[in-house]
């Protein structure tokens, strides 16, 4: 239940932070407003991490290097999304950014990419990317 209560929380921030981002980006520019966005979350993410101490800085040295572009992927992730909605409008831009999401994770549980345990693909799978594609057809074109 926790894992589905954060997941919902997630897609409101996002939808929010998205409409939030583009908005501000319509007068700062898109990459000041990337910027902006993600030097706040620093200060936010440091604040947080120096009160709760949920982690050990000398651990770094074991991770895969690869798994720190996270921070690459989330400026580019913001300036998309900022310019999916500046250009198409929030809710047609996040419902493809859902499609494109859930297929990517459909490709990474499948294969067992990045250390994920492998989840196999199965018809009701594909059906229900299937009606999540004639949904935002449906919803798009009048």
């Amino acid at each position: 239940m926790q894992g589905i209560l954060f997941s919902l929380l997630a897609g409101v921030f996002i939808c929010l932070q998205s409409v939030f981002n583009a908005q501000a980006s319509t007068k700062l520019g898109l990459w000041q407003t990337n910027a902006i966005v993600h030097g706040v979350g620093f200060l936010v993410s440091f604040a947080i991490f120096l009160y709760v101490r949920d982690g050990d800085w000398k651990s770094i040295g074991e991770v895969n290097k690869v798994y720190l572009l996270g921070g690459v992927f989330g400026a580019l992730i913001v300036f998309s999304v900022m310019k999916g909605i500046t250009t198409i409008g929030p809710a047609y831009a996040v419902s493809i950014l859902l499609i494109s999401q859930l297929l990517v994770a459909l490709l990474i549980d499948s294969l067992g990419l990045f250390g994920v345990q492998k989840v196999p693909i199965t018809l009701n799978k594909i059906i229900g990317i299937g009606i999540m594609i004639a949904g935002v057809m449906v919803f798009k074109f009048k």
